[in-house]
């Protein structure tokens, strides 16, 4: 049985969707501050699923579900993933993203459960000294979120050493899209993202979207970002699974298509999609935004014979679909 924390939520939903339609039994455990309980209630229409609300900064919570659950492995999503809220709360994001993953993963030792798969990011790199980025570029996380990422990867080595616990972690660009079937998609109050925000001012007729940079030193003057569909990140948490099943080895993978699209590109595929005319206003830039961002993902290629299949289109499309869904 597969614990997947915080499988309420966007990302985590996904997997846990990917998980159940190929015959896995799971337990979700999420505290449904960020994740929804609709989520959950589709998701027990596809498969075998447990759920438990609980908040890993609780130890008794996650403890009682070792105890009531044989668990043999651990999908850890949850945590604040909101890097702007991290810079003005950085408490929020120390208290729960890293206590909550000790908590998490003493109940592992405890209970000589031994195998983790890691949601990361590729925020634990900072500012790009060149891209596309591998998993060997310089760790220097600019925000609380990044760091809290970063400190987990370390924490997880340490483990490693001290109790034998093997861990795969992923290392996310921006995901994008939902579910092909409109079960699930992406979710957030507030919404930070790129895409979904393009798509609300499809269907919020007061919401303008902006954009941050006209500037930048890339073909169109916008920032350019890798954007992977959820859909293909859902598979590569199976294959890292499968992975650490299988070879019982401790390894970290960056998630990504490998290039990059602007946000003009984004923007005009979302027009395209929808078929919209969709409000926009220049905005100059925000701090800390790179130029370009984008993922060398050829190692999980090489390791996990894991890559991104669908396209930049195909995830606004989902995401619209889901949009439309939803309104």
């Amino acid at each position: 049985m597969i614990l997947i924390t915080g499988g309420a939520g966007y990302i985590g939903g996904h997997c846990a969707i990917h998980f159940l339609e190929r015959g896995k039994e799971i337990v979700i455990f999420d505290n449904l501050e960020n994740g929804h309980i609709e989520t959950i209630n589709a998701l027990k229409n596809i498969g075998n699923l447990h759920f438990v609300k609980g908040d890993l900064r609780d130890i008794d919570d996650i403890k009682s579900v070792f105890k009531q659950y044989d668990i043999d492995a651990v999908i850890h999503f949850a945590g604040y993933i909101q890097v702007e809220e991290s810079v003005k709360n950085p408490s929020k994001y120390y208290k729960n993203n890293i206590l909550g993953t000790l908590n998490l993963l003493d109940s592992m030792i405890e209970n000589n459960v031994k195998n983790i798969v890691f949601s990361s990011t590729c925020a634990v790199y900072g500012e790009p000294e060149y891209t596309p980025l591998d998993e060997k570029h310089k760790k220097n996380p600019l925000n609380p979120y990044g760091r809290t990422k970063l400190m987990i990867e370390n924490i997880l080595d340490d483990y490693e050493i001290a109790y034998g616990l093997k861990s795969v972690k992923l290392r996310y660009f921006n995901v994008a899209g939902a579910d092909s079937k409109t079960r699930t998609g992406e979710w957030h109050d507030p919404e930070t993202h790129l895409i979904p925000n393009i798509l609300k001012s499809v269907f919020e007729k007061d919401n303008i979207f902006k954009i941050f940079g006209t500037d930048y030193d890339t073909f169109d003057g916008t920032c350019i970002r890798d954007y992977v569909n959820v859909e293909d990140m859902a598979k590569a948490h199976m294959k890292a699974y499968l992975y650490l099943k299988e070879h019982q080895k401790s390894d970290v993978f960056n998630i990504g298509t490998e290039q990059g699209n602007s946000v003009k590109e984004v923007f005009d595929t979302a027009k395209s999609v929808t078929g919209k005319d969709i409000k926009v206003k220049l905005e100059p830039r925000r701090d800390g935004d790179a130029a370009k961002l984008f993922a060398d993902a050829s190692k999980a290629k090489k390791i996990l014979d894991w890559h991104s299949e669908k396209t930049l289109e195909e995830s606004i499309k989902t995401a619209y679909l889901w949009e439309k869904s939803r309104h």
